[in-house]
């Protein structure tokens, strides 16, 4: 019987064999074309610290040349005082210095209520008098990032308080920002700014900033006319084009705004205003010198160091403060209280004493391809080249004008 068991056995493993249903051939790939989402624009705010107008006339700026001659392109006049951190809170308030709260790098509160400011500061004490772009779009549902800006890091609208866990209590930063690192290169900028745009559109954002600042360390550096400072500028239009490349294979429109704080001026050890050659020190506190100086009148010798300013000085011209607002649109505010040295004219540089090297360039307003720093004397007249440009008093009711 074990054979026809066996038989059996064979027999309906044939029968199942025959009744097994044939294996499905897996599908071949659709040639049906899936439609893209359509990308909203995004507008990307772009700045290159320290770039001069005429940087693009020295053969290096393929990407920027060709994006001025597609689009719209314009010399822009610096707010008074022409430096990083008044005139990049200008360009995202829409507010001059005078009216934003942020009228130099380094400053003093006149009440003596808070630290003295700094580069570094976020404390948004110093920055609440004027909301800058991302908030308002933040508020208005906008999605912001920030590559960099001054005071893009700042807890805007918020308060400082002494908690160590809660340093910065409520107020509006961008949806994503990053906190300065000049370490931070050029690629890993652009590259950041990249992978916040290939995220799925809820979390995209619409409005971005990206800050490049190696023209402007090394015009300072080198000097605006160094082989150098040329070279960094080639740099930043390498990674524009790098920017543009990347954003037509993501297939993302853009609306590129790219910008300038100031210019730059090459400066010399011959054009210096030591300023213990011009008043005591014993009347004044330095609080910041370079292309304008900020001096604060000791207690008690507002009047001494007013006389001192008023007097013939070699290159320098002073005059009573309300002819000089007048001239200059730089009203009275909280920071202002000290004697405030503006950006001097023809490279000239304000020093706490005479220098043994003085820095390869300074700041300095530009128009076109002109070096000339729009600088109105009493009579409310520019002046060019070796012209003037002021230093100003804010205590003493005096502003004086390097000549």
């Amino acid at each position: 019987m074990r054979w026809i068991s066996r038989i059996a056995a064979a027999a309906a493993c044939a029968i199942l064999q025959a009744c097994a249903t044939a294996p499905v051939a897996a599908p071949g790939p659709s040639h049906i074309a899936v439609a893209e989402e359509p990308r909203a624009p995004v507008t990307i705010l772009v700045s290159i610290d320290g770039f001069r107008p005429d940087y693009l006339e020295r053969g290096v700026t393929p990407v920027l040349n060709g994006l001025a001659k597609d689009g719209v392109s314009a010399a822009m006049r610096p707010s008074f005082p022409s430096k990083t951190f008044p005139n990049h809170w200008a360009m995202v308030t829409g507010l001059r210095p005078d009216r934003s709260g942020i009228v130099a790098n380094t400053m003093e509160d006149p009440a003596g209520k808070l630290p003295p400011f700094t580069m570094a500061t976020d404390d948004p004490a110093w920055w609440n008098d004027a909301e800058p772009i991302w908030v308002a779009a933040e508020k208005a549902g906008i999605r912001t990032a920030t590559m960099f800006w001054p005071g893009a890091n700042v807890a805007w609208g918020g308060r400082k308080t002494d908690s160590h866990l809660t340093p910065i209590e409520g107020g509006t930063r961008p949806s994503d920002w990053q906190q300065f690192n000049q370490q931070v290169s050029g690629e890993q900028r652009v590259n950041t700014v990249l992978d916040w745009l290939r995220r799925p559109a809820a979390i995209r954002p619409r409005l971005v900033t990206l800050y490049f600042d190696t023209v402007d360390g090394n015009g300072h550096s080198y000097g605006p006319d160094a082989p150098e400072t040329t070279r960094s500028v080639a740099d930043v239009d390498r990674l524009i084009g790098m920017l543009t490349a990347e954003l037509a294979a993501l297939h993302q429109p853009p609306n590129l705004v790219i910008v300038a704080d100031h210019g730059m001026a090459a400066t010399s050890s011959a054009r210096t205003l030591a300023l213990d050659t011009i008043a005591d020190p014993a009347d004044y506190r330095v609080i910041e010198t370079g292309p304008y100086a900020s001096l604060a009148a000791v207690p008690g010798h507002e009047a001494a160091l007013e006389r001192r300013l008023l007097a013939p000085h070699p290159h320098l011209q002073c005059w009573r403060r309300r002819r000089s607002q007048r001239a200059f649109i730089m009203a009275p505010i909280r920071a202002c209280r000290p004697i405030c040295a503006s950006p001097i004219s023809a490279g000239r540089w304000t020093r706490p004493s005479r220098p043994k090297r003085v820095a390869a360039a300074t700041m300095a307003m530009t128009r076109r391809r002109r070096r000339w720093r729009r600088c109105s004397s009493p009579a409310g007249r520019p002046s060019r080249g070796g012209g003037s440009c002021p230093v100003s008093t804010m205590s003493t009711s005096i502003r004086c004008c390097a000549t």
